[in-house]
């Protein structure tokens, strides 16, 4: 196997990179944009052959996982031409997808097809008033109805993903389990994180510690924790007997950094090197302003990931630290 290029000063080896493919959304999740958002100019996204460039040198340079993410990335045209191209590539073991759900029963067989390997679905809530609630104005049938057709074409490795908020959403945390359970899918729960200026809620007000979720899950559930390693940041729990698995994305409350193995592109291609800090690099620029893109965009990654930062420094009473919205740095 090819050893690791991209290794940061802390000696941490990139493997895991998460392409977002669109700032654009047909919901408007509230821990995630404003209600009243400006999306980019289709010419500043990255064209489907720049994101097969970049994930073409990105697993040269030793990522092994590939996550596409948006916004919402079935509403990106190309969407299934950029999987097919991404799950050709000989050096990629990953091919994943972070979805909310709602064009995957269109999608899902397509997907399949091309080589997707892993889909984390979105999910906050089963209860459909809150589900609009939460989405502004989604439809949780639709979410339903992509996770069945997920499982009717094949997918074995499907997950849920929710977003815990503490006055929404954390006391139907048990049901999610539930769900989860009787339709043999893993779910993850996620500590908000502080991206962008929002007016819906204080972040603060509606934090919820992974620790107290696992408590109202456990009330209902024999929760225990097992040594699986999905290659991101949640830890993990089962319930005796069930095969499913229980994650917890913690970055309040169990920080996870000293392990970070990730990197983000946005849509515009600009590299994050760290979710809560602003180091990052112009990959765009890269591709589009050099003769030859392939060699510029190889040495702009192997330049700036010596800058990855240590830490992220999340702080819910000073919530705005980092202004870009969550749809803008890749879910």
């Amino acid at each position: 196997m090819q050893s690791p290029t991209l290794i940061d000063s802390f000696g941490r080896a990139i493997t895991y990179a998460r392409l977002s493919v669109t700032d654009r959304c047909d919901l408007r999740c509230v821990y995630c944009m404003a209600e009243d958002m400006t999306f980019l100019p289709r010419t500043e996204v990255l064209s489907i052959e720049e994101l097969t460039l970049l994930g073409e040198t990105l697993c040269e340079l030793g990522v092994t996982k590939l996550r596409i993410t948006g916004g919402e990335p079935l509403i990106r045209g190309g969407i299934i031409k950029l999987m097919q191209n991404l799950g050709q590539l000989p050096l990629l073991q990953e091919l994943c997808l972070t979805t909310n759900g709602t064009h995957l029963a269109q999608y899902a067989q397509a997907l399949k097809d091309a080589g997707v390997d892993r889909i984390n679905i979105s999910l906050d809530s089963l209860n459909p008033e809150r589900f609009r609630e939460l989405t502004r104005f989604g439809d949780v049938q639709q979410v339903l109805a992509g996770i069945k057709a997920a499982q009717q074409v094949g997918f074995k490795h499907i997950k849920l993903n929710c977003v815990a908020l503490k006055h929404y959403n954390a006391d139907e945390a048990p049901d999610l389990v539930s769900f989860a359970l009787d339709e043999g899918l893993d779910i993850s729960f996620i500590e908000e994180m502080p991206l962008g200026r929002i007016n819906s809620h204080g972040r603060e007000a509606e934090f919820i510690s992974s620790a107290d979720l696992r408590n109202k899950i456990g009330a209902r559930f024999d929760l225990h924790a097992i040594a699986h390693n999905s290659g991101g940041p949640a830890r993990y729990w089962q319930v005796n007997n069930n095969t499913s698995r229980i994650g917890f994305i913690s970055p309040h409350s169990e920080n996870f950094c000293s392990s970070c193995n990730r990197i983000r592109v946005t849509a515009t291609g600009k590299l994050i090197l760290c979710l809560g800090q602003e180091n990052s690099a112009d990959l765009r620029a890269a591709i589009r302003e050099h003769e030859f893109p392939e060699v510029a965009l190889r040495n702009t990654l192997l330049n700036a990931i010596v800058y990855k930062p240590e830490k992220h420094d999340f702080d819910l009473q000073n919530e705005t630290q980092i202004l870009r919205f969550m749809n803008a740095t890749g879910g």
